[in-house]
């Protein structure tokens, strides 16, 4: 692992290490769930779904939900006790399992398959190709050692594209802070998940020339994910969650973008209609969602692969340490 969360990591061992966990108690059930997610963004459009449209009330869940802004703030919150549940990168267990720790959270539940990032672009192409269009340019790809940056310089690599020989990454700049950076900077392109993609081609800035996750294949993106003690004390409560997020991933499946638009809206009350609906295509035709929320082993093989590729780890976890499927599977 390199700089990428070793001020997190760091700062996980000490709270592992030196605070009894806060949850639940043993065989507690509570229908109280506070949510970090670490972005905000259509991506994650099951989980508002369920929200919105009471999909998780029925199951007597209410959430409380907030949002992390990045990976370390959103595994801080978990192992500290700030939130209840984590919705984030699986790459973020890995870190701190390989770190040496014992005491890490576990996937209980995958979101999404591939990368949610759209690749955006101040030129606009008309066919455009991602080894010559991108040779010798500059892209503000995420953060260095996120999932979006590693998945971003696998599909390079592909291309024979070589961060510091024939491309330039950007991978310095703070996830909320990439459009403006990308806005105020010569950098040609810049990575975007939805809706900030559409609004900002809508708001005539930008052109949207690929997507990241239809060209680098399936992965497991986004999990949600607990600590193994609020697992166990909760289990009725995580298979009931994880219902919730089904049945809402069915309804955006079976549904027009358009009404799927409807039920985000209260997510996105400053995001217009259109580019809600926008937003849900781009992802319909990518088929950014898991249909069901068990991990594969192969597809977390695939991840391990990126991140080894990024140089972010020199030795693989097993994936019974990190994910435990118990309850998917019954999905």
């Amino acid at each position: 692992m390199k700089k990428f969360l070793c001020f997190a990591c760091a700062l996980m061992l000490v709270l592992v290490s030196g605070l009894t966990f806060v949850g639940c108690k043993s065989g507690e059930q509570t229908g109280k769930v506070r949510i970090n997610e670490v972005t905000h963004s259509v991506f994650y459009a099951p989980l508002y779904v369920a929200i919105n449209n009471g999909y998780l009330k029925e199951n007597g869940i209410d959430v409380e939900l907030t949002n992390g802004g990045g990976s370390d703030s959103s595994m801080t919150a978990l192992l500290s006790g700030q939130a209840d549940i984590a919705l984030m990168g699986p790459e973020t267990v890995v870190y701190v399992a390989s770190g040496g720790s014992t005491a890490y959270p576990k996937v209980f539940g995958q979101l999404t398959k591939r990368d949610g990032s759209f690749l955006i672009s101040k030129t606009k192409y008309t066919n455009f190709d991602w080894k010559t269009d991108l040779e010798n340019k500059t892209v503000i790809a995420g953060r260095k050692g996120g999932l979006p940056a590693m998945t971003f310089e696998w599909v390079c690599n592909s291309n024979k594209l070589y961060n510091g020989v024939n491309l330039t990454l950007d991978t310095s700049t703070a996830f909320n802070m990439m459009v403006p950076v990308f806005e105020s900077t010569s950098a040609e392109f810049c990575t975007m998940f939805e809706p900030t993609a559409s609004e900002f081609v809508k708001s005539g800035k930008g052109y949207l020339v690929g997507s990241v996750g239809e060209y680098s294949g399936e992965i497991p993106y986004t999990c949600f994910m607990a600590k193994p003690n609020y697992i166990s004390s909760n289990s009725e409560l995580i298979l009931n969650f994880l219902k919730s997020i089904k049945k809402a991933y069915n309804f955006i499946m079976e549904s027009p973008s358009s009404e799927v638009a409807k039920s985000l809206k209260p997510s996105f009350e400053t995001t217009s209609l259109e580019s809600l609906a926008s937003a849900v295509e781009s992802y319909k035709s990518i088929d950014a969602w898991t249909s069901s929320p068990a991990m594969t082993e192969d597809s977390y093989i695939r991840l391990l692969q990126v991140m080894s590729n990024a140089g972010e780890i020199t030795k693989n976890v097993a994936f019974g340490d990190v994910v435990d499927n118990t309850y998917a599977k019954q999905i």
